[in-house]
């Protein structure tokens, strides 16, 4: 029988979680790995984007940041939904959620803490970097406790 590729992200994520070395893999759930992995891949369409946005095509640095990070969010929530938390809930309160969430870290840790970092003369991808760690935390929280609370497995 062939496993899908849902499965067999879940499958890699437990993996990692069990070679974990002094007893994270006790504290780790495999959903923070698959985390990890998703918007480990969603920061770097989004640094790619900035990167086109600002540094290619010359947009104002906030028109940038915006157009990058709402489609790296749009990704990402359509991969954690599917891939990482594996929900079958209704989409559409899960998308309001999940809209509300990267407002709030839109402001608070993006414009706040990356633009607010670039303006004191941070480089701006070394802004977004700090800025997308602060986020992290933030996001995997509540898409953990809040806008995938449906899931049935960990």
């Amino acid at each position: 029988m062939t496993r899908s590729p849902v499965q067999r992200f879940a499958s890699f994520c437990a993996t990692v979680v069990r070679y974990l070395p002094l007893g994270l893999n006790t504290l780790v759930p495999p959903s923070f790995v698959g985390f990890a992995l998703i918007n480990g891949c969603t920061f770097g369409v989004d640094l790619l984007l900035l990167t086109l946005g600002h540094g290619v095509a010359g947009l104002p640095l906030p028109a940038a940041i915006t157009i990058a990070y709402v489609c790296a969010f749009a990704l990402s929530f359509v991969l954690n939904r599917v891939f990482n938390f594996r929900s079958h809930a209704p989409v559409g309160r899960q998308a309001v959620l999940y809209a509300v969430a990267v407002a709030v870290n839109y402001v608070a840790f993006i414009l706040g803490a990356g633009a607010g970092l670039a303006a004191l003369g941070v480089q701006y991808h070394l802004a977004r970097i700090i800025a997308g760690a602060c986020e992290a935390v933030f996001l995997y929280s509540v898409l953990r406790w809040i806008v995938f609370t449906d899931r049935s497995r960990e």
